[in-house]
């Protein structure tokens, strides 16, 4: 492991690569801590503090690393571009011109990102201008928190504010494009990595510090088993061989190799947990705004609050499974692939080309998708319930979902040093 770190620093365009990454992640990391004009910072830090243990906030600030509640200059961090990203992709399957567009190679991708960036820029005014029309107020961003985090509420302030903000994001997914193609990495990936660990050293001096020694140690021990659970399962795949006929083409043989289809049995990602986690904050979030004191918002108090709650969890953990489906079934389509294995004269042997091999495909995939799902809601509800029993389930907040997002970027990351090392001659990570 030493070795291969030495070796990265030992070539010069790996050692120039990585050293870009890591300062864009520590420029990424100054801009979420720099407030944004016109914000009373010190205003800012007594709410946080009120509000701190809020499984609420632990949500909101899970991509931006606390800047979004302290109002910086990155607040809105990656959300705007990854909520973008997952927009076009569903829209690609519901607009034939975008799904075209995927279907084109590099000249399609490209106009899709450039539709990403647009679509991102106007996200992101939109969710400033809420953001600082719920700070104008006391107690609407904070709830329960009556200083004033926006001393002056001229035109021109408020307007600085969103144009600072909406240019914060702008730069954040510059960064993250700049590190996928200059660096080392997937760039918005590092960036959310860096946000969620910039949290982890405080949460674990207060456990130590509120809980003891013991207390710690047992949080650290359900983090390591619940990472080994999802190192294993991440790595795991289904493949589906897959062989090409020969062919004729001109005085030329092709053809007559053998491939397969890597199936993972975590085919859906960590986007399942996020999209099952922003809906059961809903709730949480309209009794929070609202104020209400009725029977339903006492109802939601009660049961999707702390995040511990027996309905919460089992609400949680079927939305996760629906989600899976879900996700899985638009990102993947087993009759595209069908059709261009038989274009190119691919068969999985012992299932006929065509419409049979799209039906086998689908066949597998929902197979394997059902033990990828219940692995993705054990993974996410094994923390809270661990974490509330030690008692420290409002001062650990993140929980399964920053876990499986570090784990996989994390993956990602060393996959490809590994392969950049071994196409040095290096022997890389593992041996």
């Amino acid at each position: 492991m030493l070795s291969a770190i030495a070796s990265i620093f030992r070539t010069p365009d790996l050692r120039k690569k990585v050293l870009f990454t890591l300062g864009l992640l520590a420029l990424y990391r100054l801009g979420a801590v720099v407030p944004t004009p016109g914000v009373d910072y010190a205003s800012v830090q007594r709410c946080i503090e009120l509000v701190e243990g809020n499984s609420l906030y632990g949500l909101i600030n899970l991509f931006s690393g606390g800047a979004l509640l302290q109002l910086s200059v990155f607040a809105l961090g990656v959300v705007p571009y990854i909520t973008a990203s997952i927009i076009i992709q569903l829209l690609t399957v519901v607009i034939p011109r975008l799904e075209a567009l995927k279907k084109e190679g590099q000249s399609g991708q490209a106009k899709m990102t450039q539709y990403t960036r647009y679509l991102t820029v106007g996200l992101a005014v939109l969710q400033t201008t809420g953001i600082v029309a719920l700070a104008r107020t006391p107690g609407r961003l904070f709830s329960g928190c009556p200083e004033q985090i926006v001393p002056n509420q001229s035109i021109p302030v408020i307007l600085t504010m969103i144009l600072v903000m909406t240019t914060g994001t702008v730069v954040v997914m510059w960064f993250g494009e700049m590190i996928t193609e200059r660096g080392i990495g997937n760039g918005m990936s590092l960036l959310i990595f860096a946000s969620i660990l910039s949290g982890f050293p405080a949460q674990f001096a207060a456990i130590f510090q509120s809980r003891g020694a013991f207390t710690f140690s047992l949080v650290i021990l359900v983090a390591v088993i619940t990472i080994v659970a999802v190192v294993f399962v991440e790595q795991a795949q289904r493949r589906i061989p897959v062989q090409y006929a020969k062919r004729m083409v001109g005085n030329k043989l092709y053809g007559g190799a053998s491939t397969y289809i890597p199936l993972k049995v975590n085919m859906a990602g960590v986007i399942p947990v996020i999209f099952a986690s922003s809906l059961l904050y809903i709730p949480q979030l309209v009794v929070s705004l609202s104020g209400s004191t009725a029977g339903w918002s006492q109802w939601v108090q009660r049961n999707f609050t702390t995040g511990t709650e027996p309905l919460y969890l089992v609400t949680y953990f079927l939305l996760i499974i629906f989600f899976a489906y879900f996700y899985v079934a638009i990102t993947f389509n087993p009759v595209d692939v069908a059709d261009d294995m038989k274009k190119y004269g691919g068969f999985i042997p012992g299932i006929r080309p065509g419409r049979p091999t799209a039906e086998y495909l689908n066949y597998v995939l929902t197979r394997l998708t059902f033990p990828g799902s219940l692995y993705l809601g054990i993974i996410a509800i094994i923390p809270f319930a661990g974490f509330a029993f030690l008692g420290v389930g409002q001062s650990f907040l993140f929980g399964g979902t920053s876990l499986l997002i570090m784990v996989g970027v994390g993956l990602d990351t060393v996959k490809q040093l590994q392969s950049q090392l071994q196409q040095r001659n290096y022997e890389g990570f593992l041996r």
